[in-house]
């Protein structure tokens, strides 16, 4: 059976961006391995925050640490205490010195990561997990979302076997490499077992550099292409114009040549002999 890639993975490279940004060569290993401290760390301990990404950029010595959040009040705290806190947490499980950045997600309901907590921290509230499901589809549409499909799988209702539900909603092109699909998991830990939520949020399509050089150059012939004809309509109407005044101008020219040899064949009294 073909069993789905992973959105993010599968478009690594080509309309994604790598999060963990550095290069090593013999470091690579402890390296790597202090990444996903850090993370593990930071989604722990910021949970309530609602973490959507973390970014880590390496320099000698250094690291960089962007953090997304839907509410950046709660990791900075009063007056910058709580980051400060983190800050050295983080310098001493590291042992370099940390920089942190706090990004505030401007729209959550539609980030997939954000949404699968959302809908996990119902489920350990009791909530229905169909109410949670559909409250969080209606809630992302209503943002501007393309389309959204959620997954629950686990002891749903506290059934005795475990089974799987899902609710999709608009579209969601998984193996289109230029749409742009988020990808979001999360686990609620309820008193009946574990539940896995996966959520799916597509935000339209992304053209990568080659087919918006094509688009460009497509929107700026159509740009000359009309030019061109309004030019010509224009010189068009301007040589009508020259004609119609021609016309015009025609027999009152006749008018007067007529009046003109009238009075050469026909001279008036008294005139000079």
């Amino acid at each position: 059976m073909g069993q789905k890639a992973h959105p993010y993975g599968l478009r690594l490279g080509y309309i994604r961006d790598w999060k963990s940004k550095w290069f090593a060569r013999k470091e690579l290993k402890d390296l790597l391995h202090e990444d996903l401290r850090i993370r593990k760390f930071l989604t722990k301990k910021l949970k309530p925050a609602g973490v959507a990404d973390i970014i880590i950029e390496r320099s000698a010595g250094k690291v960089r640490i962007s953090i997304f959040t839907a509410r950046p009040g709660i990791i900075i705290g009063r007056g910058g205490q709580e980051i400060n806190r983190l800050r050295d947490d983080l310098a001493d499980l590291t042992k370099s010195q940390i920089a942190l950045d706090i990004k505030e997600v401007q729209v959550p309901q539609v980030n997939a990561q954000l949404a699968a907590e959302n809908v996990a921290m119902q489920l350990e509230k009791r909530v229905s997990f169909r109410k949670a499901m559909k409250k969080a589809v209606s809630s992302c549409l209503s943002k501007g979302a393309g389309g959204i499909k959620i997954q629950c799988k686990g002891r749903l209702g506290g059934s005795e076997i475990a089974r799987s539900e899902g609710y999709k909603e608009g579209k969601v092109p998984l193996s289109t490499f230029r749409a742009d699909v988020a990808y979001g998991f999360s686990e609620a830990f309820t008193t009946y077992g574990t539940i896995g939520v996966k959520v799916w949020i597509y935000h339209g399509d992304v053209l990568v550099k080659k087919e918006q050089a094509e688009a460009q150059k497509k929107r700026q012939q159509l740009a000359e292409m009309v030019e061109r004809k309004e030019h010509g309509k224009s010189k068009a109407s301007g040589e009508k114009l020259e004609v119609s005044e021609s016309i015009e101008s025609s027999p009152k020219q006749a008018e007067v040549n007529s009046q003109a040899d009238l009075t050469k064949q026909n001279p008036p009294e008294g005139g000079v002999n």
